[in-house]
């Protein structure tokens, strides 16, 4: 089976009850989407499909062939960091590090759903969204951090946002 990971063309024959997730991990050697809960509730494998973030532990690979699948890997690289990588940083936007992938790769796309207008639960109008605090946490909480950097991850979010 043909895959677009990061850019890159992916052979792979996973059976076909893989999941993306193990694809990534197993069959493409990319471990840095992480698997936490396996049932879709935490966010730390969470990977852009088509520019949309998605649990990668829900979806079968087969499912996937045509799309473009871009991980943590595929963001940025240590010498030109993604500025959501570089901010987590500056930040401290992690502290043992686990959900960090996902939560990156979750910004970036929430960032994107913000641009194109899509309200959210606690928007207060649904024909401009204004990005505040209560924003950025209703918006990325399916992503969570065990260690509570929650504040920092907020901080990181909100000074790309503003870039």
């Amino acid at each position: 089976m043909h895959f677009s990971i990061n850019g890159a063309a992916v052979e792979a024959d996973p059976d076909i009850r893989t999941s993306l997730l193990d694809l990534l991990r197993d069959h493409a050697g990319l471990t840095g989407t992480k698997k936490g809960c396996d049932h879709g509730q935490c966010g730390a494998c969470t990977v852009l499909v088509n520019g949309r973030r998605i649990n990668s532990c829900l979806t079968l690979a087969v499912m996937h062939q045509d799309d473009e699948i871009v991980t943590i890997e595929g963001l940025g690289t240590a010498e030109a960091l993604h500025p959501m990588q570089a901010a987590f940083i500056k930040h401290d936007g992690f502290q043992c590090g686990y959900c960090t992938p996902g939560q990156i790769c979750s910004a970036v796309a929430m960032l994107d759903e913000v641009k194109a207008g899509w309200a959210s639960h606690v928007s207060t109008s649904l024909d401009s969204v204004t990005l505040d605090e209560a924003e950025v946490s209703e918006r990325m909480s399916g992503n969570l951090c065990r260690c509570s950097a929650y504040p920092n991850i907020v901080d990181a979010i909100m000074e790309v946002a503003d870039a």
